[in-house]
């Protein structure tokens, strides 16, 4: 009888705690391509990428050029003006090493100028996922596109609660 009564009050109490807490997940990339200032803001990005890439090349295209004018000269160069062109050469092939490190990277003028640009997006986004967590008492929000997610449930989609709090919502828009 002991067991039994036992038994009834950690199974009346075990229900009171198992608290089951909420959760859910959205696509953060799907919510940054219904920004418009998300396009600007990448549009601009790839840009000063491009911009960026093409000074790389030209000082490549530089080094390879005075490397391959030292080839030709090469047999009517005396041993002294060798080591100076191999030494200018170095030289070059070092600055390009260097602008395209500074450039690209990590927390390079690239990855900078994103984070200037995305950032205040993200934060926007960060903000909306707040309320949505806390309007659906959710204690979990994954993002599906950090995140590898092998299966989900579109019940637990909230992607469209965080475009509707940030007034980009479309009734007639399915999330996949």
């Amino acid at each position: 009888m002991r067991i039994l009564i036992t038994i009834a009050c950690l199974s009346f109490f075990g229900l009171n705690f198992v608290n089951a807490q909420k959760f859910g997940y959205f696509d953060s990339e799907y919510v940054l391509s219904k920004l418009p200032e998300y396009s600007k803001a990448q549009g601009e990005i790839d840009q000063l990428a491009a911009a960026w890439q093409k000074e790389v090349e030209e000082m490549q295209a530089k080094v390879e050029a005075l490397y391959r004018s030292y080839q030709a000269e090469q047999v009517l160069l005396t041993e002294a003006m060798k080591t100076e062109r191999l030494d200018e050469i170095k030289k070059k092939e070092k600055e390009a090493k260097d602008y395209q490190t500074k450039v690209f990277g990590y927390k390079g003028l690239y990855f900078l100028k994103k984070q200037e640009l995305i950032k205040p997006l993200q934060d926007k986004i960060f903000d909306a996922v707040e309320k949505v967590c806390k309007a659906n008492r959710l204690a979990f929000l994954f993002d599906k596109s950090e995140l590898v997610m092998v299966y989900t449930d579109p019940r637990h989609d909230y992607t469209d609660f965080i475009l509707e709090e940030l007034g980009l919502g479309d009734p007639n828009d399915k999330v996949k």
